[in-house]
Formats: structure tokens, C-alpha cells, sequence
């Protein structure tokens, strides 16, 4: 009788792999979930460095666009006016903030290239990599399950083989035990058993040849195949971990290089800053507005308990209004003119050119409308241009004359009468300009005191003195010469007053009748009179007309048989009657 092993034996030999596979199976999906965590957390750190360089960006865009806002235009009043030294620390403060801001495009550009580009790069290719790792590690796992399915299969076999042996074991042992049975049929009964015994031998043969397999393929899947995997993948997994922190060691990096560059630019605005120098400004201003004119005089003693004593100064200032009744008469039938010193507003409204300017536009050719010494750095600076404009044509003059030598040289590159014309052009520019530069040149040696001129109104002015005191004529008071716009200027000489004489003129000059009206005018603003030959008016009062300006920017008017003065003719509105009579009839004022 053949003995045979229980076949539930190694069955249970090979039952405990299924668990390790299962085991195997979940740590590959969880280091995929894992792997899968650290891309995206990669993945979100490119985002987080494109939208830093993004911004970066921005803001040096805001801070160029804000530079370029305060920058002073070009031939412009704002130009003029950084020649001091805290407008050009603001200037300097302005182009630094400029190279500042490119500083902040350095950092976009560099980490847009070092960081979001190399990282973007470095994420296709971990994909690729992950995603073949992982490819294999299914495939190992694949081939084990499918050694572990033939294993099973082949056991199955062997308990089915083991089981059929047993049942022909039992029924043999029962025939043989039963004296009824033949002899012919226990002799088949044992052969069918020993067939089922040798069938089992060969299943248990086989099961033995796939269960050693199978152990050695799980031998090596478990020791070597994952093992390696695993490996592959916890490098793959720290060379991400390493990229990132060299990432955000280059973020720093790159803001730092250009520390000292932005340190330069706060250097350079410092240093501007304590370049301000407030006396320099100061002086500048007082070089820029400063007027040549000498302060007034002291006001003559007038003792009227001497008939006809007065003294007479034609740089003395009336200090009211009403003292407009009381002022001298020099010899035609035109009053003294001065410069109106004491209201200052009037004459920063007149130098600027508020209202006159807007009314009729540039001042004169000779600058005339100006003070002494500011008209001086003007005509000076036109004198510098134009010796500027004589230069530049003198040297293409030259250049053309030695390109006509050439020409002549060797007429094959070019016909030498080809630049007759332009070179008589330029000569006759040249004349032009020499010439315009010594009508300037007059004008300010004239300003200097170098070349002494007096104008129609200064000698009209002064005609009484000339008359009466030949001598003293060169000691007048002051010469003036006035503009059409209404703003005028004042030669001062050397002797600021003067006593005239009491004469028999005098008491005619007194006793003459008044000027007829010419026409009459309307005040289009109002005008402070308070200087010695000049009379107030208020915005829309009409008034008559009985001098005409004479070409120096006044017209003499009257209100009444006692006041009469001289007013600015832009600030009046005049309207000449040829056949005006001597007529005064009363006159309202109008608003406009």
C-alpha cells in the first residue's frame, strides 16, 4: 500500500506570499501618491518664482514711468530751473531711481532664466523619470503575481491528484477485503490505484518543481527587483528635494548680487542730498532777479512858506496817493515817469508778464522791458548764442571750402562750383549774424555804461534841465526807456537829485493851460498810481485821453481839470477822437 503526504501541507507552506504582494502592491501606490506630492509642490514653487518676477516687473516699470513723470521737459521752464542745487539732488534722486528700477529687471531676468526655466525643465524630465520607475515596479509586480497564479494552480492539481489516489486507495483495500468480488476485478481495482498514486507522484513532482521557482522568483523580486526600485526611486525623490533647495538658495542669491548696486544708488542720492547747498541757491536767486536798480533817494524837504523853493528829485517816490497833486512839472507838457518801487506786487506782475504778457505777447528785440541787470544776462546770453550760430556757420563754411579744394583737386569726385552757392549762403549768414551781433552788442554796452544813450522820453523828460542848466545836463536824475508792453526799465546815473531854480518858467509853466482831450479810455484793470507822474485808476472807469503813447508803453490821461497822470497803455482800452473837443463831461464807471 503507497503512503502519501497530506496534501493540505504545502499548501500551507505556500499560502503566506499572497499577503506580501498585497503589501507591496499598496507601499508602490503610496509612494506614488508621494512622488506625485513632491512634483506639485515643485510645480507650485515655479509658480510661486514667475509671479516674483512678474511682479519685479511691475514695479520697475512703476518706478521708470514714475522717474520719467518728474523729469523736466525739454526746452522748458522746469529745465531752467535745475541749475539749483536741491533741484538737481531731485534730478539726480530721479535717474538713480531709474537705474534702480533696472535693478529689479536684473532680478526678473535672472530668475526667470536660473530658476523658473531650469526648474521647468528639471519637472518634464522628473516626470519622465517617475513615470518609468513606476512602470516597472508594475511590471515586476505583474511577473510575481503570475508565478504566484501558475503556483497555485499547480497545487491545486496536486490536492485534486492527492485526493483521487486516496478514494482508488480505499476502494482497492474494499474489494480486495470482499470475498464475493473476483478475482479479475481486485486486479483492476489495484491497478486503478496504483495509476492514481503515480499520477500524484507527478503532480506532487510538478508542484515541488513551481513552488522552488516560485520561491526563488520571490526571492528575487523581494531582495533584488524592488529593493532596486525603491532605491532608484528614493534618489530620484532626494534630487528633487536637493533642486528645490538650490532653487531657493539662488533666489536669495540673485537679490543679493544686486544689493550693492542698489546700495550705489542710495550711495549717489545721499550724496546728492548733502550736495543741496542752501547759500548757493540763494545766491543763484538773488544773481537771477537781481534789478541794477539803486534804492530810491530820501524825499526832499518841500517848505512852502518859501514860494516856488521846491525841491525837485526825479528818483524821490510819492508814498500816498494823495500826494499826487503836489507833483513837479520839468519843462514840456509831459509829468515824470518812474519805476513804481513801492508796490512790489506790481512789479513782479509786470516782470512776469501776467496780464500785459497775455495781452500782447513777447516783450521787445533789445529786452528793454526788463530790468538793468536782467536785461544785461539777456542780452549777454543772446550775444553768446549768436557767436554760438556765427561759429557753427564759419566751420561748415570751411568745411566746404575745403571740400571745393578737393573738388578742384581732382574734378572727378565732384564739380567744384557745385558749392559756389552754398558758400555764398553761408557768408551772407555769416554777415547777418555779425551784424545782429553787434546791434546786441550795443545794446549792452549801452546797459554796461560803455556806449551812454538817451532815448526820445528821457530827453522829452529832461528838456526843462537842458534849457535852464546846460551844465548839469549829463547829472540828470535818471534816463528811462519804456516798452510797448508796459513794463519799463531805468538807467540810474551817478547824482540821484537835483535842485531846480525857481524861475519866471516856472510860474508860466504853472499858470498854462491844460492839454485838450484827444479821445477817451476805458481802465481794463485796475492800476495802483502811487509813483510821481502816474495816476490810479480802477478796473472799468472811463477816463480822457490827452497824450497818446510816444512809443515807451504810457499814455497820459485825465479824470478831471486836477488830476491827470500817466498809466500803462495795455492797461487801457483807448478810443481816439480827432475832433475831440476840451469837453469834460462826467464819466461812470462800467464793469466790463
Amino acid at each position: 500500500m503507497v503512503s502519501l503526504p497530506h496534501p493540505y501541507v504545502l499548501h500551507a507552506a505556500v499560502s503566506a506570499p499572497c499577503l506580501c504582494c498585497r503589501k507591496g502592491k499598496d507601499q508602490f501606490d503610496n509612494l506614488e501618491k508621494h512622488t506625485q506630492w513632491g512634483i506639485d509642490v515643485l510645480e507650485k514653487y515655479i509658480k510661486f518664482v514667475k509671479e516674483r518676477t512678474e511682479i519685479e516687473l511691475s514695479y520697475a516699470k512703476q518706478l521708470r514711468n514714475l522717474s520719467k513723470k518728474y523729469q523736466p521737459k525739454k526746452n522748458s521752464k522746469e529745465e531752467e530751473e535745475y541749475r539749483y542745487t536741491s533741484t538737481r539732488a531731485f534730478l539726480a534722486t530721479l535717474n538713480e531711481m531709474n537705474d534702480y528700477a533696472g535693478q529689479h529687471e536684473v532680478i526678473s531676468e535672472n530668475m526667470t532664466s536660473l530658476i523658473t526655466g531650469e526648474l521647468t525643465r528639471y519637472v518634464q524630465e522628473l516626470k519622465q523619470e517617475r513615470k518609468s520607475h513606476f512602470h516597472d515596479g508594475r511590471k515586476a509586480q505583474q511577473h510575481i503575481e503570475t508565478c504566484w497564479k501558475q503556483l497555485e494552480a499547480s497545487k491545486r492539481r496536486f490536492e485534486r491528484d492527492c485526493k483521487e489516489a486516496d478514494r482508488a486507495q480505499q476502494y482497492f483495500e474494499k474489494m480486495d477485503a470482499d470475498i464475493n468480488v473476483t478475482k479479475a476485478d481486485v486486479e483492476k481495482a489495484r491497478q486503478q490505484a496504483q495509476l492514481r498514486h503515480q499520477m500524484a507522484e507527478d503532480s506532487k513532482a510538478e508542484y515541488s518543481s513551481t513552488l522552488q521557482k516560485f520561491n526563488n522568483e520571490q526571492h528575487e523580486h523581494y531582495y533584488t527587483h524592488i529593493p532596486n526600485i525603491f532605491q532608484k526611486i528614493q534618489e530620484m525623490e532626494e534630487r528633487r528635494i536637493v533642486r528645490i533647495g538650490e532653487s531657493m538658495k539662488t533666489f536669495a542669491e540673485v537679490d543679493r548680487q544686486v544689493i550693492p548696486i542698489i546700495g550705489k544708488c542710495l550711495d549717489e542720492i545721499t550724496k546728492a542730498a548733502e550736495a543741496v547747498d542752501h547759500k548757493n541757491d540763494s545766491q543763484m536767486v538773488i544773481e537771477a532777479f537781481k534789478s541794477g536798480f539803486e534804492p530810491p533817494g530820501d524825499i526832499d524837504f518841500e517848505d512852502f512858506t518859501q514860494p516856488m523853493k521846491r525841491t525837485v528829485s526825479e528818483s524821490s517816490l510819492s508814498n500816498s496817493r494823495g500826494d499826487g497833486k503836489s507833483e513837479p512839472k520839468f519843462g514840456s507838457k509831459s509829468k515824470g515817469k518812474l519805476w513804481p518801487f513801492i508796490k512790489k506786487n506790481k512789479i513782479i506782475e509786470t516782470l512776469l508778464g501776467t496780464k500785459l504778457s497775455l495781452k500782447l505777447g513777447a516783450g521787445p528785440e533789445d529786452f528793454s522791458n526788463l530790468p538793468p541787470e536782467q536785461r544785461r544776462k539777456k542780452l549777454q546770453q543772446k550775444v553768446d548764442e549768436l557767436n554760438r550760430d556765427i561759429q557753427k556757420e564759419m566751420d561748415q563754411r570751411d568745411a566746404l571750402t575745403k571740400m571745393k579744394d578737393v573738388y578742384i583737386k581732382n574734378p572727378q569726385m565732384g564739380d567744384a562750383a557745385s558749392v559756389d552757392h552754398r558758400l555764398a549762403e553761408l557768408g551772407q549768414n555769416i554777415e547777418k549774424l555779425r551784424l545782429e551781433v553787434q546791434k546786441f552788442e550795443g545794446w549792452l554796452a549801452e546797459v554796461e555804461g560803455r556806449l551812454p544813450a538817451r532815448t526820445e522820453q528821457s530827453r522829452r523828460q529832461s528838456g526843462v534841465y537842458e534849457a535852464q542848466n546846460p551844465s548839469g545836463v549829463n547829472s540828470c536824475a535818471q534816463d528811462r526807456e519804456s516798452s510797448p508792453d508796459g513794463s519799463y526799465t531805468e538807467e540810474q546815473s551817478q547824482e540821484t537829485e537835483m535842485k531846480v531854480p525857481a524861475t519866471d518858467f516856472d510860474d508860466e509853466f504853472d499858470d498854462e493851460e491844460p492839454l485838450p482831450t484827444i479821445g477817451t479810455c476805458k481802465a481794463l484793470y485796475t492800476f495802483e498810481g502811487q509813483n510821481e507822474g502816474t495816476i490810479s485808476v480802477a478796473e472799468g472807469e472811463m477816463l480822457y485821453v490827452i497824450e497818446e503813447d510816444k512809443g515807451d508803453g504810457w499814455t497820459r490821461i485825465r479824470r478831471n481839470e486836477d488830476e491827470e497822470g500817466y498809466v500803462p497803455t495795455s492797461y487801457v482800452e483807448v478810443y481816439l477822437d480827432k475832433n475831440a473837443k476840451d469837453v469834460h463831461k462826467p464819466l461812470q464807471k462800467i464793469s466790463e
